[in-house]
């Protein structure tokens, strides 16, 4: 789902799962994860209730006598799609909390697809959705959360060396995006880490 997001143009996906449990990705997701910020819960009901508080509305992919057709939903406004395990689907504490199910209609007789196709389905109406809105026209990202995210992207080693050593970024040209004296930074933080060291 990592890839499909990215395709789609998602910035970030949510989940609940446990670090220690957490397997890399493998074959065509490799690399999607450098592009989609993955933001870890504890729990599903934390999960939901943090969306709820930046004013998102959260749609399960939940079969239910309340649920609406997935198109029928507005994308172009905030909004999470939650999808549950292909065993189990959608818990009961989960599709309690959310503000909507959604479904996919299906004329065959298969009772469901499974998670990665629903969620490419799903998403691909967001997109298209999205497109005819001119929401991909224009930046959406607060100018702190862009910049960020530029620099994440643009320069990922020195990003993650900050990461690492709980360091701001280095300021970037904005005419070309590159580290604005890269080697006055560097010898600055030599600086800094030489003089925590004595």
């Amino acid at each position: 789902m990592v890839r499909t997001s990215d395709a789609v143009g998602i910035q970030e996906l949510n989940m609940v799962w446990p670090w220690d449990k957490h397997r890399p990705y493998s074959g065509t997701a490799m690399g999607s994860d450098r592009w989609v910020d993955i933001v870890r819960h504890e729990s599903m009901p934390e999960a939901i209730d943090t969306l709820h508080e930046k004013d998102y509305k959260v749609y399960a992919a939940h079969l239910s006598d309340s649920a609406i057709d997935y198109r029928d939903v507005d994308y172009t406004k905030p909004c999470a799609i939650l999808l549950g395990n292909e065993k189990k689907g959608v818990s009961d504490i989960a599709a309690a909390k959310v503000d909507q199910h959604i479904v996919i209609p299906m004329l065959g007789m298969v009772e469901s697809f499974n998670v990665s196709v629903a969620a490419a389905i799903i998403l691909a109406e967001a997109q298209r959705q999205r497109s005819l809105a001119g929401s991909y026209d224009q930046v959406r990202l607060d100018g702190k959360t862009y910049q960020e995210t530029f620099f994440r992207w643009a320069h990922p080693k020195v990003a993650s060396y900050c990461h690492q050593n709980k360091l701001p970024y280095p300021e970037v040209s904005e005419e070309d995006g590159e580290i604005i004296n890269p080697s006055q930074w560097y010898a600055s933080i030599r600086a800094k880490r030489d003089s925590a060291s004595e």
